[in-house]
């Protein structure tokens, strides 16, 4: 005898009472736990922005009544190593460059902390290895057109290149020869050959046998009557294959007609002495110093 099938009643879930279209939203009430767990979150923003900087204001943020401040962190973080450092700074302020690299214990702090240095302040020019680029000396061989030993860039560093905020910065400057009507078209590209020529490079004979009176009356005043220039005055040397702005004929004919001058700030106001000797001493190191 089979047994008749039991009847199930579907219990419908009520609406929120909105309609769109015909559309009914049905009532579905969050869990209470997720909701005591939303509540819970308000109550610790809250105490939070409470507790801690939050707010900005004008001139800040409200502080927070546990005084809590990151930047004081950092503050008391850099404090702590500058105190830690403090007695290998002085003893590097106080020691004569040339005494630097021979003791092992100060050549490698400066050296460390020139490298921060460096990455910090040069490196946006003379690149994160020290190898320069077009227009920014490379550091790392020995070619120098104010001197290399470490006395040298110390100098360099402390005042500059070419600038007007130092009244010690080294300073040179390279006559236009085009605009200001020194030579015409035709010798710049005579002088031009013979400079060619004194670096070993493709040049024609006829022009450079020109260019050689035009080099000795114009250019030997500073390069040198050989062309080996003249670190007194920044003239870089013109026989080797190095160049700051290119040894191609294009390249020297930019130069000779509107000149170059290429300006680097003085960093004595504002680094410190051991910043300066430090970084000097990581320069002296990278195998271009002299």
């Amino acid at each position: 005898m089979s047994k008749a099938p039991v009847k199930t009643t579907k219990t419908e879930v009520g609406t929120t009472g909105h309609q769109w279209d015909g559309i009914e939203e049905f009532n579905h009430p969050l869990p209470r736990w997720w909701l005591w767990t939303f509540y819970v979150t308000i109550i610790w923003a809250i105490g939070y922005t409470i507790a801690y900087p939050a707010w900005p204001l004008l001139n800040g943020a409200t502080p927070g009544v546990l005084g809590a401040s990151t930047r004081a962190d950092v503050a008391a973080e850099i404090k702590r190593f500058a105190d830690a450092n403090a007695p290998m700074e002085a003893r590097l302020v106080a020691a004569d460059l040339t005494a630097i690299a021979p003791d092992a214990e100060l050549s490698d702090f400066a050296t460390k902390a020139g490298r921060a240095v460096f990455a910090t302040w040069c490196s946006q020019c003379h690149g994160s290895g020290a190898a320069g680029a077009a227009g920014y000396p490379n550091l790392l061989d020995n070619d120098w057109l104010w001197g290399g030993d470490i006395e040298a860039i110390h100098a360099s560093i402390t005042h500059g290149i070419r600038n007007t905020e130092d009244d010690a910065a080294r300073y040179s400057e390279m006559p236009k020869f085009g605009p200001d009507g020194l030579l015409e078209s035709a010798q710049i590209g005579e002088a031009v050959q013979y400079v060619l020529k004194l670096s070993g490079q493709e040049h024609d004979a006829a022009g450079a046998g020109a260019g050689a009176v035009v080099f000795a009356d114009n250019c030997a005043a500073c390069h040198g009557d050989d062309g080996t220039g003249n670190r007194d005055l920044g003239a870089p040397n013109l026989t080797d294959a190095i160049w700051l702005y290119g040894g191609d004929a294009a390249a020297l004919t930019e130069t000779v007609t509107n000149a170059r001058f290429g300006v680097m700030p003085a960093w004595g106001a504002r680094l410190s002495e051991a910043e300066i000797r430090a970084v000097a001493a990581y320069v002296h190191s990278r195998g271009g110093g002299e």
